[in-house]
């Protein structure tokens, strides 16, 4: 054997114990990271839906509503070692399954260990088309004094486990409400034409 052919071999033996080093080195960072994963195991955030305040509410064009709505919504992280991040968190208002406003963008936000956010945005609707058979039931459902909507939240999140931070997990929030009109209206006026509901809704979390 060459000496020429003794050094390729050497550097060989050399770059396949460094490369098997590397492998060896992340393999153990990442155990790591997943034995504090499984043994902190991350809670949801949980959700309560306060109040909704309704400004507006318009049904008189057929097939068309207009509708402003102020939600309050209370989110606690309940975990001692993990906080959250809200990289994006979109709220809006759904009735049978269709979407009734436009999405209020939160902004991103950082939730440290059991801390607790208040979030009470303006969510609306303008002449927003409603199904014609959505419709005839949002009419008979005004008539009889009682509008079920669903509060939603949806968005990304992220995990921080001292200085590791997770990729993104998609988050959905769904909180349902009643809404009561006419005399049998359980709402306080709160200004003109607004009407306050105090709901104190736990609220659905799925990530």
């Amino acid at each position: 054997m060459s000496e020429c052919e003794h050094h390729k071999g050497k550097k060989r033996k050399i770059f396949r114990q460094v490369f098997w080093c590397i492998v060896v080195f992340l393999f153990l960072v990442l155990l790591t990271i997943l034995l504090i994963w499984a043994i902190l195991r991350p809670t949801k955030p949980t959700f309560t839906l306060q109040d909704v305040t309704v400004y507006a509410f318009n049904a008189t064009i057929p097939n068309f509503l207009t509708s402003n709505f102020q939600v309050t919504l209370i989110s606690r992280n309940p975990n001692d070692n993990i906080g959250v991040y809200y990289d994006r968190l979109e709220i809006y208002v759904i009735y049978r399954s269709q979407q009734i406003t436009y999405r209020t963008a939160i902004p991103p936000t950082y939730q440290g260990h059991n801390e607790i956010n208040v979030w009470s945005p303006f969510v609306y609707g303008t002449n927003i088309p409603v199904a014609p058979f959505n419709f005839l039931r949002l009419s008979q459902d005004q008539s009889d004094g009682n509008v079920l909507v669903t509060i939603r939240a949806d968005g990304r999140v992220r995990w921080k486990v001292g200085a590791f931070i997770s990729g993104r997990y998609h988050f959905y929030v769904r909180c349902p409400a009643f809404i009561s009109f006419g005399p049998r209206s359980n709402g306080i006026v709160v200004g003109e034409n607004a009407i306050k509901f105090q709901i104190i809704q736990r609220c659905s979390v799925s990530v």
